[in-house]
């Protein structure tokens, strides 16, 4: 079973797309990405720890209806 370990911005977008996600958009503060009709925000930092990462892929795991495991994740 392998771990969550930071991941760079640029990564977690090129993740999201593999999901089925499109963008990212510009905002008023954030950018985001669209799936169907949902929205989520993108932070503007260049590296998410693992709770901000954790805590952003429960939102995509609410939007695309399923869970991703870490190592899903990391196949990806």
């Amino acid at each position: 079973m392998s771990r969550w370990a930071p991941c760079k911005r640029h990564d977690f977008i090129s993740h999201l797309r593999k999901l089925g996600f499109k963008g990212p958009f510009h905002g008023t503060r954030h950018q985001f990405m669209v799936y169907g009709e949902q929205r989520l925000s993108i932070p503007s930092n260049t590296e998410y720890s693992v709770p901000q990462l954790r805590m952003m892929l429960e939102e995509v795991e609410k939007i695309i209806d399923r869970e991703i495991s870490s190592e899903e994740w990391g196949q990806l």
